[in-house]
């Protein structure tokens, strides 16, 4: 390891600490080296407060050194924003070494506040671990090249592809440690999605329990097209519907499902984002420009397999965290994960790019970017017949 990259490491883990708390912004570390010492560190801790590199220079509290050299995980901002151009900062400061992880994603920026550094007579280095500071920001990222939210899903399966025996028995297929990681990203996404059957079937909480045993809860979808979650008078309402964080929940549906329902729904201080469609299913099109509208950045998909099928069917997947666990089940009966396509050649699957590969006890995780092919095949009796 040289040591550019041994005080980049540092400036990530800083970075980490405002994990799930700066969205929109991206999570951001910076350090001062003076010496081959760190003499000062600072985080973009929310959005609307000082960016990483401000605060590491307030941390300092003088003048660096002649020599002095910033690490920062992510390019210095060159446009002024509400905090101003941290570029205009680092050059005021008199560091003349600025070593930058990656680049800024937005094609309007990119490159900029290397070249106002530069021009300054700052020696920029860039590059350094650039796919670990990248990887801090998959939302923010996402929406600076695409301009949209970001829909990542989960899975958790065996080594066969199965997510539940034939009789629907499926706790618990992973360990507590890959477990523990799912709560770390329900912390990272602004917003999980779930399908009706999920609720009915497991009632799950929704919430990402942290470290210190603390709750959080992310803004909670539950897509029910009919709206079976509160139709079925016999049934007790599931606890995203009644729990403390009830206010957060939203339930994605669609004119189909009945606006006595929606009513109630409101009643009980719930949230309904009623879309309009021809069939029974919300449009994932829709719901992704809603999201928008509503300044949700990412929404992480759990579950359960139609849901999560039906999304990448219609190409809206954006990214797939999958675990794998050493468990074979070995049952054609047992219940796959993904459904309703059709390819007829290996150049026809889905595939995943950017692939990071992590170990989570005896459990392993794949994750990456998801990659559709050119035509994408769909098995029409999978759905229709539901």
């Amino acid at each position: 390891m040289t040591a550019d990259e041994h005080y980049m490491h540092r400036a990530i883990a800083l970075a980490r600490q405002a994990w799930g708390h700066t969205h929109p912004n991206p999570l951001v570390g910076a350090v001062i080296v003076e010496d081959g010492q760190i003499v000062a560190e600072g985080f973009h801790s929310q959005d609307g407060g000082p960016h990483a590199e401000r605060v590491a220079l307030a941390a300092l509290g003088r003048a660096p050194k002649p020599g002095a050299i910033m690490y920062v995980t992510l390019e210095p901002c060159s446009t002024h924003g509400r905090t101003g151009a941290c570029c205009d900062a680092i050059r005021a400061a008199g560091i003349r070494r600025v070593v930058v992880g990656a680049t800024d994603p937005n094609p309007a920026h990119a490159g900029g506040g290397y070249a106002m550094l530069r021009a300054a007579g700052v020696e920029v280095i860039s590059g350094v671990l650039e796919r670990e500071c990248a990887d801090l920001n998959l939302i923010f990222n996402h929406r600076m090249t695409s301009g949209g939210t970001l829909f990542a899903a989960k899975v958790a399966v065996t080594l066969d592809g199965k997510i539940a025996c034939r009789t629907g028995e499926s706790k618990w297929i992973t360990g507590e440690a890959a477990r523990a990681d799912v709560h770390a990203w329900r912390r990272y996404f602004p917003g999980i999605g779930v399908g009706a059957m999920t609720v009915m079937k497991d009632n799950p909480q929704l919430t990402a329990r942290l470290a210190d045993g603390e709750s959080w809860c992310p803004t909670r979808f539950v897509f029910d097209g009919l709206l079976r979650t509160v139709s079925d008078a016999h049934a007790q309402l599931p606890q995203v519907y009644t729990d403390e964080f009830r206010e957060r929940t939203v339930v994605v549906t669609t004119q189909h499902g009945g606006m006595g329902y929606v009513r109630k729904l409101r009643d009980l201080g719930v949230q309904v984002w009623v879309l309009e469609t021809a069939t029974q299913r919300v449009n994932f099109g829709d719901f992704r420009r809603r999201c928008g509208e509503e300044n949700v950045g990412g929404v992480y998909f759990e579950g359960g397999a139609q849901l999560i099928s039906e999304l990448m069917r219609a190409r809206e997947l954006d990214y797939l965290f999958a675990y794998r666990a050493p468990v074979l089940f070995a049952d054609d009966k047992a219940k796959p994960m993904f459904t309703g396509l059709r390819p007829e050649t290996v150049d026809q699957a889905v595939r995943l790019t950017d692939v990071r590969h992590e170990v989570y006890g005896d459990d392993s995780l794949m994750r990456g970017r998801v990659v559709y092919p050119e035509k994408l095949l769909l098995d029409e009796t999978v759905f229709s017949l539901r």
